[in-house]
């Protein structure tokens, strides 16, 4: 870690500290350059740190895994575990037989690779946790939080805040990067190329309804590619489907999901979004901005170590909600991108409570400034979505 780096104190460090607490072995995963070694460094910062990108700790791990373990017996932070997941298997034994708490971190960019493994060999040893890039709480924390347009646009890498870099050089790298690592160590993709097109396109419909035969005919792959393809970019952290809600509802409702981005900076690269100047004219500027609160509720909840019960609902007569919250009282929320508000904002709002006449807190989040309460619905500007997420 580059201690020259401005560090941004991380809201899931207590999360991590707790959990360590609890289990022999704690597991962050989330997108490359989330943070997450930093943050497992700065929690336990007398452990010992190893990574498994290293070729060197890579191939003691996979080929003597008993002697590495037994290297670290004190524990240690490992980093990028997917390079070895058969490691886990072997570090069962060890926590068993060490009996102690917090002996291990470990930490991944790849679901696919490390999920299934952390539930087969670790149950009941593991707390699992997620960390996605840095949320508008904490950057407002840090003091570092951009207009509106200029965050869209840069997107939330620790390191983009850290350090003096153009988003779109970032990112450009960071797909590259991308593709010829994560892509490859879960599917021997041969055209890598039409996978960057197929990334492009999905980029082209976030927050829409995901239609699996006009991107495989866009695309010019089979609709079982376009659901492979989804999983490796859903698993390495790059995307998520959002399921529709259709509970104690008789209507008639779409049930295809919709696609979110897990970065609004990542997003605007691959929509080829050259400055942040250019979000006010752009023709999917409503979408991008919705997918902006998407990744705030997702980080909301991944940060206090769960995953968000989170849907959007939508009926055949077009009527829609972009997000709903389903803790004991659902939450209600709409999301616009205009800064001035207009009564028709809460058309679907409207029309949604009277068919759902159970008790539930409707929202209306928009990119003015003002703050409003219209026929039973809190009017919010894009900065207090944290309030939101965290009324009870």
């Amino acid at each position: 870690m580059n201690k020259t780096m401005t560090y941004i104190p991380r809201v899931l460090l207590k999360e991590l500290k707790s959990s360590a607490k609890q289990y022999p072995v704690t597991a962050v995963l989330g997108p490359r350059q989330s943070g997450k070694t930093t943050l497992a460094q700065k929690a336990f910062p007398k452990k010992q740190y190893i990574s498994l990108e290293d070729l060197d700790n890579r191939q003691f791990a996979i080929q003597d895994p008993r002697g590495f373990l037994n290297t670290y017996k004190k524990g240690a932070i490992i980093d990028e575990a997917q390079r070895c997941p058969d490691l886990l298997s072997y570090m069962q034994t060890q926590v068993d037989h060490n009996k102690k708490k917090g002996q291990f971190i470990i930490t991944g960019s790849n679901q696919f690779l490390l999920e299934e493994k952390i539930t087969q060999s670790l149950a009941g040893r593991v707390s699992l946790l997620r960390l996605l890039p840095l949320s508008l709480q904490e950057l407002k924390q840090a003091k570092k939080t951009p207009s509106l347009n200029n965050m869209i646009f840069k997107g939330f890498y620790p390191q983009l805040y850290a350090e003096n870099i153009k988003a779109n050089r970032f990112f450009n790298n960071y797909i590259e990067t991308y593709v010829n690592k994560d892509v490859r160590l879960i599917k021997n993709i041969s055209n890598l190329s039409l996978f960057n097109t197929f990334l492009k396109l999905c980029a082209n419909r976030t927050g829409q309804l995901l239609n699996l035969q006009s991107l495989a005919n866009d695309c010019g792959i089979t609709q079982n590619t376009v659901k492979s393809w989804l999983s490796i970019l859903e698993n390495s952290f790059v995307l998520k489907r959002l399921y529709p809600y259709y509970k104690n509802l008789n209507k008639r409702l779409v049930k295809s999901p919709k696609i979110y981005f897990y970065d609004t900076g990542l997003l605007c690269c691959l929509l080829s979004i050259k400055k942040p100047q250019d979000l006010a004219v752009h023709a999917l500027k409503g979408f991008i901005f919705e997918n902006f609160i998407f990744t705030e509720i997702e980080k909301h909840f991944f940060n206090q170590g769960e995953k968000a019960p989170l849907y959007f609902w939508r009926d055949k007569r077009g009527y829609e909600i972009d997000f709903l919250i389903e803790p004991s009282n659902l939450k209600v929320i709409e999301v616009k991108a205009g800064q001035t508000f207009s009564q028709d904002f809460l058309k679907n709002i409207n029309y949604f409570s009277k068919i759902n006449p159970a008790k539930k807190r409707n929202y209306l989040i928009y990119s003015g400034a003002e703050k409003q309460t219209r026929k039973q619905t809190s009017i919010l500007p894009w900065w207090d979505i944290n309030k939101v997420l965290s009324a009870k």
